[in-house]
């Protein structure tokens, strides 16, 4: 794919552009033009004129620093603080300093007549566009969640959620349009529409930063700090700090794909216990307390659960929380079908006035899958039909469910025929359609419990708001382990510290023993820990030897819950996620930053997760001193550190000089309450 810049029209600031309190105001052939200092490392630049509701995804800052704004030769000066802000206006382009350092500017890619080859600012059939420069190396980071190299230089990138079917390309469920630079410059592109990003991408070119968005107009938030930390910590404030989440969300979950009946259900939970392993939370997934044909409805299929409120109780009385699956679309068959059609809380066919008929492509499942139902999706831009849905969970509430596993969520279609109650089309729609049906269910959740949590697929610019999240459906293989491991850490530097991966992988299995293990291992270094996939996930499955590694990491696992606690705080405090990649964890060390899969857990615990069979990793340890975890050893970094490692250990090392709280072993997580400070049983020490 190319960008033909002969295509796109150059824009330029008009001549009439003036200021007011600080603030740039004019316009371009593409329309108002507004620039604005919002906060001492925020920026915010608007080009034309966004159509339809925001949807609350951003909350800029009432009150604005003090700025000035005069006129230069060639164009305008925009300063506050250590901000400094000169704006060329023919052609238009943006110059940012923080202090005497330059963070971003137009690009230094010429062209041989010309001084720009890709024009800074340009509108073009599809949306408008906007490029930036790129130093030579620099590094790129962000957009959501992305299994590719972390490092997205030389990438092209969609931001569009959609069912990924896997791990193994570029599309991803979770998107956020947020680019983020370990210089200490960060940009978020305020739509809900499609977004490209070329980041430094050859064929448009590899010493540019270009982005076009799919509507006819440009919404840019521009962050300036001193490193990457910096820049989160404006990018959360500006989008929602990451929320709270009840303390037995944090102990592991079982689920597999799927338990078909309260026998199978309670077999497991039963096994768990028998064995001793510590398990907080079991989950019936999609077709394992639904009937297929009927879904998705607020309702146990009677077929197989008789007794719903005996089998939740049942779930309880062996220590367990119960999760429910649902999605927002609802079957043709079922029974809200003409509840939810008569009062108008489905979207629509703008031809016919009638709801949106979804129909399933049984391609890409195959026989992996029952071939699921015409169904309507239901529309959360319509105040009575997200009431309807938030309180409907309630009665799921009282018979003792949980939590939700809020799935799908990507199936709004990019067809301008599809329309909400807000007149929002599906192209619109769809990358904010997950956020907006997040909301709803975490709502119903806070209600009932105080503190809400979901377990969702999909999201977008503000999810960190409403927790928590998983990663899709991994290939049961070492590939599908790295790629999750990816994921998490995009994510994280996309401002979001919530993720579980599928351990074990979804599909392609069963998984081998060896890795099972290993996925086990880097499992317990997330937000949440999942065991899930097609087929048996249990422990137990694999033999004894592999029950015995995997209790371990549970162990491990539940004794961390006082510092993953004490992390997430501080995520929500400063936006400052609870696994660090090393560009973030270690800014003054480029040399580490090679180091993709390794990453800081908090700030004291470094882990390299085993993502190859045979133990063998080469691990980066930072400056400083560094204690293995399993056997008391002091290493000195800067240093590689390569070897091979049983199975029953992997590289994770204290910082020399920390204080790790450790819980006392428990099998629920969920008996030290809510409210209590978590019992510790050791500070452990490392010297």
């Amino acid at each position: 794919m190319r960008v033909d810049p002969g295509s796109l029209d150059e824009l330029a600031l008009a001549p009439g552009a003036d200021g007011r309190e600080g603030v740039l105001i004019g316009r371009t052939s593409a329309g108002p033009f507004r620039l604005e200092i919002l906060a001492a490392d925020t920026v915010r630049l608007r080009i034309g004129e966004r159509r339809g509701p925001d949807h609350g995804l951003v909350q800029p800052p009432v009150e604005r620093p003090p700025a000035t704004l005069a006129r230069t030769e060639g164009g305008w000066l925009l300063e506050s603080g250590r901000l400094r802000l000169f704006v060329e206006t023919e052609p238009l382009a943006i110059h940012l300093r923080l202090g005497d350092r330059p963070l971003l500017g137009p690009p230094t890619d010429a062209h041989f007549r010309r001084r720009f080859r890709l024009p800074p600012f340009a509108r073009g059939e599809e949306g408008l566009f906007a490029a930036f420069d790129l130093e030579e190396g620099e590094p790129v980071y962000g957009h959501g969640e992305k299994w590719t190299r972390l490092d997205h230089r030389g990438q092209l990138l969609v931001s569009w959620n959609e069912d990924a079917l896997g791990v193994n390309a570029e599309a991803s469920y979770k998107n956020v349009p947020f680019a983020l630079s370990p210089r200490g410059w960060g940009l978020l592109t305020h739509t809900t529409a499609r977004v490209l990003h070329g980041v430094g991408f050859a064929p448009f070119s590899h010493r540019a930063y270009a982005l076009r968005v799919e509507e006819p107009a440009l919404d840019l938030f521009l962050f300036a700090a001193d490193g990457a930390a910096g820049v989160l910590d404006a990018f959360t404030r500006l989008t929602g700090r990451p929320a709270r989440v009840p303390r037995w969300t944090l102990g592991p979950w079982l689920s597999r794909a799927y338990y078909r009946d309260e026998g199978e259900l309670l077999a497991a939970a039963r096994r768990c216990r028998e064995l001793r392993l510590p398990m907080d939370v079991i989950t019936l997934d999609g077709r394992a307390w639904q009937d297929t044909a009927t879904r998705f409805h607020f309702a146990f299929d009677p077929a197989r659960y008789p007794d719903p409120a005996g089998t939740v109780r049942r779930v309880h009385e062996l220590g367990f929380a119960l999760c429910c699956w649902e999605y927002p679309l609802v079957s043709l068959h079922g029974p809200h079908w003409r509840e939810l059609a008569r009062a108008g809380f489905l979207l629509k066919d703008a031809r016919t006035g009638e709801p949106w008929r979804h129909e399933w492509d049984p391609a890409p499942f195959g026989a992996v899958l029952t071939p699921l139902p015409p169904s309507g999706i239901v529309d959360f831009t319509h105040p009575g039909a997200r009431a309807w849905w938030r309180d409907r969970h309630a009665a799921l509430f009282d018979l003792g469910v949980d939590v939700f596993k809020t799935d799908f969520g990507e199936q709004v279609p990019d067809d301008p025929n599809c329309i909400a109650h807000d007149g929002t089309r599906g192209p619109e729609l769809h990358n904010v359609y997950p956020l907006l049906y997040n909301r709803c269910v975490h709502e119903a959740s806070a209600r009932r419990f105080g503190t809400g949590f979901v377990l969702a697929r999909s999201g977008w610019i503000g999810s960190q708001t409403v927790p928590g999240s998983w990663g899709g459906d991994p290939q049961a293989d070492w590939g599908g382990l790295a790629a999750s491991i990816r994921g998490l850490l995009s994510w994280s530097l996309s401002g979001n510290p919530f993720y579980a991966t599928d351990i074990g992988g979804f599909y392609g299995g069963p998984p081998d023993p060896e890795l099972f293990v290993r996925w086990t291992q880097a499992a317990v270094f997330a937000s949440h820990m999942r065991f899930h996939g097609i087929g048996p996930r249990e422990p137990w499955a694999f033999g004894e030897r592999v029950l015995e590694h995997v209790r371990e990491a549970l162990l491990l696992r539940v004794r961390l819950v006082p510092y993953i606690e004490r992390a997430l705080a501080e995520a929500g405090a400063t936006g400052l996620p609870l696994c660090r990649p090393m560009p973030l964890a270690f800014p003054r060390e480029p040399e580490s930053w090679a180091f993709e899969l390794q990453y800081l857990f908090g700030p004291d615990l470094l882990v390299a997760p085993i993502v190859r069979p045979g133990g063998r990793a080469l691990v980066w340890l930072p400056e400083g001193a560094w204690v293995d975890w399993f056997t008391g050893e002091r290493f000195t970094g800067p240093r590689r550190l390569e070897g091979t490692w049983p199975l029953e250990r992997f590289p994770l090392f204290a910082r020399a000089g920390a204080a790790i709280p450790l819980a006392p072993p428990t099998e629920r997580v969920a008996a030290w309450g809510e409210t209590a400070p978590v019992p510790i049983a050791e500070i452990r020490r490392f010297r």
